[in-house]
């Protein structure tokens, strides 16, 4: 609930509004059956005028109700969705703070959810608190009390109903919470079935799969409907239960009164205002109970934004650094790391360091750590031991302005994302204009589509990129790393879909264009960083080499091999 409060505090006077609002809305509601009796009594002493006097007031209590009930609406309806729009937006903000081990830890699709599905339930929770849940206790104590008093002497009726039926609510509310978590769950697995399978539709269809996606789908789905249609047998059987015991309830006292009408003839009057009293009791029971029981899934889901909103990234920059303009200088000391979950360190005491300006390449067999190490030097993740320096300054000394202005990663797999051609050119420099967006395709030798757009960089990035090949994604996203000149320049296989031309073009640009960047390539393929100053040979989580091309073939053994099996392969 304390997200609630923290949210609702802007929103204070309509939330007051809408109190007063099911408050005028459920004494309307009370006071009405108490009118009714006394038209009763008017009708029984035939006095016109009294029976007219009270049919207009029944008529203006009615419509006081109903403008109360639609002003409760407006402003129920209006908060929310306010609320569950700065939820959404919080948890939003939250998850984009979050460290890749952070988001491992949950999974995309996971997320997926609790943005939406999770804020949905909670904005219906907050609609049921402000409509139902408010005006539930209100109806339920007024029409106790004034049953009792409009027929003191069937008292113990009036609590024999309510036991009952608070005793048989329990029982099916309780077997009712339980699922609710449960179909939650089922509903993240979903979304992530069909977001992967989506994603990997390619190779689904490739390997013939269709049946076993669809088997799988239809499992968790039917899963789902099995939880629902059990909470749907449970609603079921509790609406004819409690309409029962209020029906049995309303008949003895029926009973009583006619068996006593004529010691008590005043009975006759009251009997109509005690039935409506304890239908209203009937109906605030079990409307009450309906929502707590659809309030706890809004609860589950608070619980689970909870989660989200106190989870502390892996990774925090230091608030208190000042801004610093980085060189291109890296230093490794004694940098192991192991990520989260795992035992075995993908880093073991890697110790190096690069000159601002230098080209270095990494090589090593698949496994060997190339993309780990990598990965740590924009601080995505931080070494489990040992120090990572940029410019002199340990990583965890400098703020995220700074490293990010300092450092571009260019991964292996391209990433547009749907817009513009100009609006992902800008994530690697906001303030980039035109001239800033000609230069870096160049050097990423896109130019030669991109300029054959007649809209040239405001052409549109369709939904995942669909609209460009493999080589021209690859090629957007090293125009998008170098746009803004950085000190530094991480190139992680990002070549691997280009053709051995197109390469040798982008490597030829980089060396021109960008004198002074430090790039590090990693490559599968030794002729890709054959002419860099330095290579670096990874082997196990460990720098087992480095130095120049021919210094190596001659000093590591694993190098020499690597060659030797491309050089091969070459050759065939």
């Amino acid at each position: 609930m304390q997200i609630l409060k923290e949210h609702a505090k802007p929103y204070a006077r309509d939330i007051m509004f809408s109190i007063i609002a099911v408050v005028i809305m459920a004494v309307a509601s009370l006071w009405q059956p108490r009118l009714l009796q006394q038209v009763m009594k008017a009708i029984i002493a035939d006095d016109q005028n009294k029976v007219v006097a009270y049919g207009f007031q029944l008529l203006f209590l009615a419509l006081i109700g109903l403008v109360a009930g639609v002003i409760n609406t407006i402003f129920a309806s209006k908060v929310s969705q306010a609320i569950a729009a700065d939820i959404r937006a919080h948890e939003y903000k939250k998850i984009q703070s979050f460290s890749f081990g952070n988001i491992e830890k949950f999974s995309a699709g996971n997320l997926v959810v609790r943005m939406t599905n999770d804020v949905n339930q909670v904005q219906q929770l907050i609609m049921m608190i402000l409509q139902s849940l408010t005006r539930i206790p209100i109806l339920f104590v007024g029409a106790f009390i004034l049953a009792l008093i409009t027929l003191p002497r069937l008292w113990w009726i009036v609590i024999l109903m309510v036991v009952l039926i608070f005793v048989s609510s329990q029982v099916i509310f309780k077997q009712m919470g339980k699922f609710f978590s449960k179909i939650q769950t089922l509903i993240d697995k979903t979304n992530t079935l069909a977001k992967e399978n989506l994603q990997g539709v390619r190779v689904v269809k490739s390997f013939n799969q269709e049946k076993n996606e669809t088997n799988r789908f239809t499992d968790n789905s039917n899963e789902l409907t099995r939880v629902n249609t059990t909470v749907g047998y449970l609603f079921s059987t509790m609406m004819p239960m409690f309409m029962l015991i209020s029906y049995v309830a309303i008949g003895t006292a029926i009973w009583f009164v006619g068996r006593d009408v004529v010691k008590h003839p005043n009975d006759l009057v009251a009997i109509a205002s005690f039935t409506s009293y304890l239908m209203q009791i009937f109906f605030a029971i079990m409307i009450g109970g309906m929502m707590a029981t659809f309030a706890s899934r809004g609860f589950v889901s608070l619980r689970r934004i909870k989660e989200i909103l106190d989870t502390t990234p892996d990774l925090t920059y230091a608030q208190d650094a000042p801004d610093r303009d980085l060189n291109g200088n890296i230093s490794f000391k004694n940098v192991s790391f192991t990520y989260p979950g795992d035992t075995k360190p993908a880093l073991k005491n890697v110790s190096f360091d690069i000159e601002a300006g230098e080209m270095i390449g990494i090589v090593g067999a698949t496994g060997s750590g190339k993309t780990t190490l990598a990965q740590l030097i924009p601080r995505l993740y931080d070494p489990t031991e040992g120090v990572v320096a940029v410019g002199g300054v340990d990583l965890k000394a400098v703020n995220e302005k700074s490293l990010r202005a300092a450092v571009s990663f260019v991964l292996q797999k391209a990433i547009l994302f749907s817009g513009t051609i100009a609006a992902n050119l800008r994530q690697g420099k906001k303030d980039a204009n035109e001239k800033d967006f000609q230069k870096a395709v160049e050097i990423a030798q896109a130019a030669e589509f991109v300029n054959r757009y007649e809209d040239n960089f405001d052409h549109i990035v369709e939904e995942r990129s669909a609209n460009f090949s493999g080589g021209q994604k690859q090629r957007l996203s090293i125009a998008r790393g170098v746009v803004g000149s950085p000190k530094i320049l991480i190139l992680d296989d990002s070549t691997s879909a280009l053709d051995a031309r197109s390469e040798k073009l982008v490597q030829e640009a980089l060396d021109q264009e960008l004198k002074g960047t430090t790039t590090i390539v990693i490559a599968e393929k030794i002729s890709s960083v054959i002419h860099a100053n330095r290579i670096l040979v990874m082997d196990e989580g460990k720098v087992v080499g480095i130095g120049a091309h021919h210094e190596l073939l001659e000093t590591s053994p694993v190098y020499a091999e690597i060659y030797q099996t491309q050089k091969a392969k070459g050759a065939e």
